[in-house]
């Protein structure tokens, strides 16, 4: 994805606008490193992924996902356990809030991919 072409403010990333929940790991011209921790209970505010992104769950916890407005996008409760994968692959995700609603905390490491060369 061209960094250019991305519609929303630098302050909606998720390391800035939300940076109680998303821990840099590794950064470089070419991939960026998150972790994501969210307690039960805890609302992320809204926030954006630029680019696109590999996903590796290490513990899962029921959670629903709203766009910017407020509207459900994703609720877990609703899917099928097959449907949260352990790892999977993220397009870019526009600006969307997620509250954690389950007993458990949910724990991610996000590989975002930075240089589009690389997507396949």
């Amino acid at each position: 994805m061209d960094p250019t072409a991305w519609p929303w403010p630098d302050s909606l990333d998720a390391l800035t606008a939300a940076p109680a929940y998303h821990r840099l790991l590794f950064e470089n011209d070419r991939v960026r490193v998150l972790e994501v921790r969210i307690a039960p209970g805890h609302f992320v505010p809204v926030h954006t992924h630029c680019w696109p992104s590999v996903v590796h769950t290490l513990s899962f916890g029921e959670f629903v996902r709203r766009d910017a407005d407020g509207n459900v996008t994703f609720d877990s409760r609703q899917a099928t356990p097959s449907a949260i994968p352990e790892a999977q692959w993220l397009g870019p995700i526009p600006p969307h809030s997620v509250e954690n609603v389950g007993t458990t905390e949910i724990r991610l490491f996000s590989v975002e991919l930075k240089d589009s060369s690389l997507e396949t």
